[in-house]
């Protein structure tokens, strides 16, 4: 069928023409887009459509936020898989009606609580703590925002948060549920264990072949060997455009001029002081010091020992090292930064409290030479004009590998970039692969196992693998999952057969010895010693046992229980005694208890008001407009 379309393209631009035009007559622009709108939406909230344009945004914000706490390894592949797009699905839909219930309840947000959150952005304050406006405008900008238009987007957020703190902050952990958790996390239990190891009836299992071939049929992907591919692909990114700029001599030494404090190193000063912490009495004591070092300045380093508020350097005399301007608070620096080598100034008054200051070394700034620094522009200017080549190339890139899709020839050629191979490629990820290539990236081998490109050998879409890299692949070999012949996977047959033949003898021999002794039949031969066990310390044993024995009524002592460890076999464990903690350490643990408890019922109760603002409110989904073609079968 793809190759139908790609031989008779102008024909089928014809026939759509034919098909599209008597809709723009008949109905008008407005009707034809209103027809179409509704089928591009991925889900609706009170009447509010959820455009593909809308998850994508919402698809892209996330990516940013992951890499901006993760860094720039993080997969894009990670936030494309079904779970992963059907959960960013609620979340829109979650915001929307919120959104709706804010504006029905008319919740607004105060001036003061919206500057506030500005203020406390990253970065958009400067050393002396002032709001740098510049910079908030020029991250907008590079947004496409407008401060008009960003800080109505988080007025509208802020909204949507205010009733959900409301109802978190209501939630109250009642008194005696916390002493009673308290108690329960430092509750110890004394207990005394019986093992049925699996591997002690391994001799007691020799299966014949009918049981081998039972196993082998009932567990058909255990013995499977994955369909793999050898594969071609092609990565088109910044710095592979980097190696094909060329940039000229006057170019670079434009650059150097327009970007001289870049290439500089900026003047740093020396200097000790002695600090008086913010209070009171500051400034007097201060002053006090001050003339007692105009009298005698050779006092400086035994009173920055004995006198200075500033732990850290007074154990150093009070001297600081070199900084420059930026290292330092504005009045500090102020100061520094104006005083000529040996001068002694005081008292200079910073958040910190008041500062005897005395100028012990300057070191001027200055400018490297062109020639020094050349290699570097070369490097920068590179890597920019790449970065801009890499955006006009990326569309370009995209359209000739779908519309070339029989090579990656094409391609290659139109960007100079190398052909590489791979062989033995699964649908997993190769575990030595370097994160954010291509063999690394799922994503891309997804695509590379879709039907059209596996079977066809046609060229996958291009996927973007990291930050500022595209790579499409093809399919040069496919080899389709096949099954091990049972004659050559005897042995790893024969032994899960003997692992799950010895557990069940394991559990039948545990149930009977656990069947008699609650019948009080039975003696406690084979156990074990006394052990004291507790949630934080569970004495060796395995978290289903721990769970198990806490489990037991403390009401009727002596109890018995019997745990399933799996392939390790059959425990018995048999309670003798429950103490309860002392009240000091209930005390003790009281507030974290109270913090965690009320923080899960905070999460609880948002939750369940979420859950009420979603169920009063229309909403549709359209999940399947959410599958991909590189999801797996």
């Amino acid at each position: 069928m793809f190759d139908v379309i790609r031989k008779h393209q102008r024909l089928l631009q014809f026939v759509l023409l034919l098909l599209i035009l008597p809709a723009f007559v008949f109905f008008g622009l407005s009707g034809y887009q209103g027809m179409m709108s509704p089928d591009a939406g991925v889900g609706s909230v009170a009447g509010r459509p959820i455009t593909q344009q809308d998850f994508d945004q919402a698809q892209r914000e996330r990516l940013a936020q992951m890499r901006q706490m993760l860094g720039d390894a993080v997969d894009p592949a990670m936030l494309d898989t079904p779970a992963a797009r059907t959960e960013l699905l609620e979340g829109l839909i979650s915001q929307r009606a919120m959104a709706a219930q804010a504006a029905a309840r008319q919740v607004a947000v105060t001036d003061d609580r919206l500057r506030q959150t500005v203020l406390s952005i990253p970065g958009l304050t400067r050393p002396d703590g002032s709001f740098d406006e510049a910079r908030y405008k020029a991250l907008l900008s590079a947004q496409n925002l407008t401060p008009a238009a960003f800080e109505a987007r988080l007025r509208g957020e802020l909204s949507m948060q205010l009733m959900p703190e409301a109802v978190q902050s209501s939630a109250i952990l009642p008194r005696a549920l916390r002493d009673r958790l308290a108690a329960l996390q430092d509750e110890s239990r004394e207990v005394r264990v019986l093992a049925f190891p699996a591997a002690d009836y391994r001799t007691k299992v020799n299966p014949d072949e009918a049981a081998l071939k039972a196993y082998y049929d009932a567990n058909p992907t255990a013995f499977e060997i994955p369909e793999s591919a050898r594969i071609e692909y092609v990565v088109l990114s910044r710095e592979a455009l980097a190696s094909q700029v060329t940039v000229g001599a006057e170019d670079l030494k434009a650059y150097y001029e327009q970007n001289k404090a870049r290439f500089g190193s900026p003047e740093e000063r020396r200097a000790s002081h002695i600090l008086v912490k913010a209070g009171p009495d500051a400034r007097a004591k201060a002053e006090q010091l001050m003339a007692k070092l105009k009298a005698d300045p050779s006092q400086f380093k035994s009173l920055a020992r004995s006198a200075s508020d500033d732990p850290g350097s007074a154990a150093q005399d009070g001297d600081l090292g070199f900084f420059s301007r930026a290292m330092m608070v504005k009045p500090f620096a102020d100061a520094v930064f104006g005083m000529q080598k040996g001068e002694l100034k005081g008292p200079v008054e910073s958040e910190f409290g008041q500062h005897i200051i005395l100028l012990t070394e300057v070191k001027p700034g200055g400018e490297k030479p062109f020639e020094a620094v050349r290699a570097d522009i070369e490097r920068d200017v590179r890597m920019q004009q790449a970065g801009q080549k890499y955006a006009e190339a990326a569309e370009n890139f995209t359209n000739t590998v779908y519309e070339q899709s029989d090579s990656l020839k094409p391609v290659a050629e139109k960007y100079g970039l190398t052909i590489q191979t791979a062989d033995g490629i699964t649908r997993q990820p190769a575990p030595n692969a370097p994160r954010g290539s291509a063999l690394g990236s799922a994503r891309l081998l997804g695509a590379v196992f879709g039907s059209d490109v596996a079977r066809n050998k046609r060229n996958t879409e291009a996927i973007e693998i990291a930050p500022g890299q595209l790579a499409a692949a093809r399919v040069v070999d496919f080899q389709p999952a096949r099954r091990k012949p049972l004659a050559d996977v005897v042995p790893q047959v024969k032994d899960a057969v003997i692992a799950q033949e010895s557990f069940k003898l394991a559990r039948q021999a545990g149930e009977a010895r656990l069947a008699e002794l609650k019948a009080g039949k039975g003696d406690l031969t084979g156990f074990g010693t006394t052990k004291r066990v507790n949630r934080s310390d569970p004495g060796g044993l395995a978290p289903a046992a721990l769970q198990a024995i806490f489990k037991l009524p403390a009401q009727t002592l002596p109890g018995v229980t019997g745990v399933e460890l799996g392939n390790e076999g059959y425990l018995i464990a048999q309670l003798l005694k429950v103490e309860a903690p002392a009240a000091e350490t209930v005390a003790k643990r009281a507030p974290a208890i109270d913090e965690q408890g009320t923080r899960l019922l905070a999460q609880q109760d948002v939750a369940s008001f979420m859950d009420a603002v979603k169920a009063r409110t229309e909403i549709v989904r359209h999940p399947e407009r959410l599958i991909r073609k590189t999801d797996a079968p």
